[in-house]
């Protein structure tokens, strides 16, 4: 309902009060949908654009079944686990139910890598209602006896599709199989393709099904340009764009980690003050990278993925590609840091002749075409025109053997050997 208020949605009054004081006033379509299943006890998948509120849709109810039965959980142990794929996205979750959850008495803690595992063991110990985690960190905690997971009553897997990808799927076997069968289990994301919402029904009981906009669509309010460019003219281009007015704050996404730290010496020597964030990095450097861009210290964050989920930083006005995602379900999530709760932003994607197919793999998944931008001075006509088959050998067929694989193990939790992720 449009005008539905979250009075309306007869969440617990500590709840209302801290929901009311951040000034939200009516839920987003996915809140309105999702919550009231999730306080009758149902298991859900929820599919919504990102910057929706899809954190608070599960966060709120949840943190509303808490104050309802209240209990003490035991040592080493909690009642509700939240998996997300990066620390930043767990960092975000985590902060979410601080936020809505002030006026409860409701513990959290957070686990995941990059940092040391003493204060996360030490908060574990007498146990916790909230776990928000990683799974790399999660199963050396579990494997060392710091946590169990017998008395988890809600499983939430967050940006679900990711979490059931090949990289973490043999991860996520090893914690699915030591949760208790009756829980409530519920997945929200902005993307979910077939194969994978076919391995999700798996591990769900009856599952609501509540999908406010078409799996893979992008926000309304972001306004997407593609320039042809060739891939020795990206730098310069980009530091064109820089110069542009509304230019106010940047968030660049290149395709590896070495191309992160090259891109931002290269904007250094050119007098723009730009920092990377990439897996690479310790979490007191990606954590500091953040709030310099958060606060305006640095005007252009450069990131890889890792960047893509989790990131929640008001005010970005233009998300660049300067890399066009190998996998195009990235191109979604990579576009939603910007225009989040309500604003507008500027989507540019650069494209060379190698990336054509790319560009043709993220097209056939939005079911449209990306406006192409001509008014700049480095256009490639030969790129523009490009029928390179470099791209789509690492596009389309590569994405087509990914999700085979994944189909493959689909009702198993199976997979192989896997690189482990979310650490």
């Amino acid at each position: 309902m449009q005008n539905q208020t979250f009075q309306e949605l007869n969440l617990a009054a500590p709840i209302f009060r801290a929901v009311e004081a951040e000034g939200y006033r009516h839920p987003t379509p996915i809140q309105s949908q999702a919550i009231p299943h999730l306080l009758m006890g149902r298991d859900l998948i929820g599919c919504a654009q990102t910057g929706t509120g899809k954190t608070a849709a599960f966060a709120l109810p949840i943190l509303h079944l808490l104050a309802e039965k209240v209990k003490r959980a035991p040592a080493r142990s909690a009642r509700v686990l939240v998996l997300t794929p990066t620390r930043e996205l767990a960092a975000q979750v985590g902060e979410s139910f601080r936020t809505y959850g002030r006026h409860l008495s409701v513990s959290h803690a957070l686990v995941f890598g990059g940092v040391g595992q003493t204060p996360q063991v030490k908060a574990l110990s007498r146990g916790v209602d909230v776990l928000v985690a990683t799974p790399g960190r999660l199963l050396d905690l579990m494997s060392q006896g710091h946590v169990s997971l017998s008395s988890v009553e809600i499983f939430v897997l967050d940006e679900a599709d990711r979490m059931l990808d090949m990289g973490f799927l043999p991860d996520m076997k090893k914690v699915i199989a030591k949760l208790p069968v009756q829980r409530q289990t519920l997945l929200f994301s902005a993307t979910m393709a077939p194969d994978i919402m076919k391995l999700a029904e798996g591990i769900l009981k009856d599952p609501v099904k509540v999908a406010v906009a078409p799996s893979a669509t992008t926000v309304e309010k972001v306004e997407e340009r593609v320039l042809f460019v060739d891939e020795g003219n990206k730098r310069a281009l980009l530091s064109d764009l820089l110069r542009e007015p509304g230019m106010e704050r940047a968030l660049v996404f290149t395709r590896t980690k070495h191309g992160a730290n090259r891109l931002v010496k290269q904007l250094g020597q050119a007098s723009v003050n730009a920092c990377a964030i990439h897996g690479n990095k310790s979490q007191t450097a990606r954590t500091a990278a953040l709030d310099d861009f958060r606060r305006g210290r640095c005007r252009v964050l450069v990131a890889t993925d890792i960047a893509a989920r989790g990131i929640d930083v008001d005010g970005i006005s233009h998300v660049v590609n300067y890399d066009l995602p190998n996998e195009p379900e990235s191109y979604v999530h990579r576009i939603g840091r910007t225009a989040r709760a309500g604003a507008t932003g500027l989507a540019i994607s650069f494209c060379a002749a190698s990336e054509k197919g790319y560009l043709r793999d993220i097209e056939r998944l939005l079911k449209r075409h990306v406006p192409v931008r001509e008014d700049h001075a480095y256009h490639s006509a030969s790129a523009a025109s490009s029928t390179s088959s470099s791209g789509p050998a690492r596009g389309a067929s590569q994405r087509n053997q990914r999700y085979s694989h994944r189909s493959n193990g689909a009702n198993k939790f199976s997979g192989g050997k896997a690189r482990r992720r979310g650490r």
